[in-house]
C-alpha cells in the first residue's frame, strides 16, 4: 500500500483553543506538513481545489510549486483539479510548469469537485458539469500530447495551431480520475485507460465499491487487462490514540466543527454522529489496531493500491502527533500486508510508472 497525505487547506478556528491561523500561517502550515510527510516516508502529498471559505486551496499549482521547492522525493498530487470549470489551455500551461519545477513529480487527479459554489464563479451550469469535464479533458490531453492543435468545442473559443508552453516534462503527465458520486467519472477513466481515485469519504462502503466495480467492468469492456486497473481511495480524517475511547474524546470537537461547515452540510452525510461514522463509514478514528483493521477491510472490498489520509482541522501539534503515529504504528503494517507497485520502480524523468 502506498500512502498519500491530502489537504484541502481548511482554515477553521481551532475547535479547542479557538485560535486561528492567518492565511499566510495556514499556507505555511501546509508546506511544513508536506515536508514532514516526506521525512516520515509518505509516498505522496495532495492539495485539493476549492473556491470558498473555509478552504484556502483555490490555486493548487501555486501551492504545490512552493511544496516542490521544499521537498525532493514525494509525489505531488492535485486532489482534485476541478477541470470542469477550468480553461484547458491555462491548466496545460500551469501544470506543465509545475511538472518541470518539481522534477517530474506531478500527478493530476481531475474531477468535477463536490462544492457547487464554483459553477457560478466560472460560468458553468451545474447540470453541464459532466459534459464540460469530458470536453475539457479531451482538449487538455491534446494540448499535452500534440503541437499545432486545432480545436473547436462548446466551453471555450476555438484554437488555431496552438502549441502550449512549456511542454510537459513527463510524457505523459499521469492523470487519475476522481470518483465520488457518478459512474460517468469511472467511465471516463476506463475509456482513457487511466486510474481512478475514489474519494471514499462521505458515504458507506457500498456506494464507492459499486463505482470501483463499474470502473473495472468498463476497463475490461475496452479490452484492457483487469490486472492493470489501478485504484486509489481516500479515508477521510485520521485520529489515533491508545484506545478508541480516547480517540473519540479527543477528536469529537474537531469532528463537530468540520460537520458544521456549509460544505459539510452540502454533502448531507448519511451518518448520524461520529460513532456511526466510525462503525459504518471510512473515517480512521481509534486505536492503531482498529484503524489497521478498517483499512484492511476496505482494501478487501476495493483492492486499492494507494490510500490517502487527512489531518485537516487539527492543531499543528496534533497534526504532527498523528502523522508520526501513523508512520510508526500503521504504515509499516500496511506496506507489509498490502504490497503495491504504484510509483515503483522510480520512473526516469519523462516517463511515469503507476505499477
Amino acid at each position: 500500500m502506498k500512502i498519500a497525505l491530502f489537504s484541502l487547506v481548511m482554515n477553521l478556528p481551532n475547535a479547542i483553543t479557538g485560535e486561528s491561523f492567518t492565511t499566510g500561517q495556514k499556507l505555511e502550515n501546509v508546506i511544513r506538513q508536506a515536508e514532514l510527510a516526506e521525512r516520515l516516508g509518505f509516498d505522496a502529498y495532495g492539495v485539493g481545489e476549492r473556491h470558498g471559505a473555509p478552504f484556502l486551496s483555490s490555486s493548487p499549482p501555486l501551492l504545490l510549486t512552493a511544496i516542490a521547492g521544499r521537498t525532493s522525493r514525494i509525489r505531488l498530487l492535485t486532489t482534485v483539479t476541478v477541470l470542469s470549470v477550468l480553461d484547458p489551455v491555462r491548466a496545460a500551461e500551469d501544470y506543465a510548469t509545475l511538472d518541470h519545477l518539481s522534477g517530474g513529480r506531478l500527478e493530476m487527479i481531475i474531477g468535477k469537485g463536490n462544492d457547487p459554489r464554483h459553477y457560478p464563479l466560472f460560468g458553468i451550469a451545474e447540470e453541464e458539469q459532466w459534459d464540460s469535464l469530458a470536453e475539457r479533458y479531451a482538449l487538455l490531453r491534446r494540448l499535452w500530447d500534440e503541437e499545432d492543435v486545432h480545436w473547436e468545442g462548446r466551453y471555450r473559443p476555438p484554437l488555431h495551431g496552438v502549441t502550449t508552453q512549456p511542454r510537459p516534462l513527463q510524457r505523459p503527465i499521469p492523470v487519475w480520475h476522481g470518483s465520488a458520486s457518478s459512474p460517468l467519472s469511472t467511465e471516463l477513466a476506463a475509456k482513457y485507460g487511466e486510474p481512478i481515485f475514489s474519494s471514499n469519504t462521505f458515504h458507506p462502503m457500498a456506494k464507492y465499491k459499486a463505482l470501483i466495480d463499474h470502473y473495472r467492468e468498463r476497463w475490461a469492456y475496452y479490452g484492457r487487462d483487469p490486472a492493470e486497473a489501478v485504484v486509489g481511495a481516500g479515508a477521510g480524517s485520521l485520529y489515533l490514540a491508545d484506545t478508541c475511547e480516547e480517540a473519540v474524546r479527543r477528536f469529537r470537537p474537531y469532528y463537530d466543527a468540520i460537520q458544521a461547515t456549509p460544505s459539510a452540510q452540502h454533502n448531507q452525510s448519511p451518518f448520524k454522529d461520529l460513532e456511526d461514522q466510525m462503525e459504518n463509514g471510512p473515517i480512521l478514528v481509534g486505536s492503531p489496531e482498529r484503524v489497521i483493521a478498517k483499512i484492511l477491510e476496505y482494501h478487501a472490498a476495493f483492492g486499492h493500491s494507494v490510500l490517502s489520509i487527512s489531518v485537516d482541522g487539527l492543531s499543528e501539534a496534533e497534526q504532527q502527533e498523528q502523522l508520526h503515529r501513523f508512520a510508526q504504528e500503521v504504515a509499516p503494517v500496511l506496506r507489509r500486508e498490502l504490497p503495491s507497485r504504484v510509483w515503483e520502480p522510480k520512473a526516469p524523468v519523462g516517463q511515469s510508472v503507476w505499477g
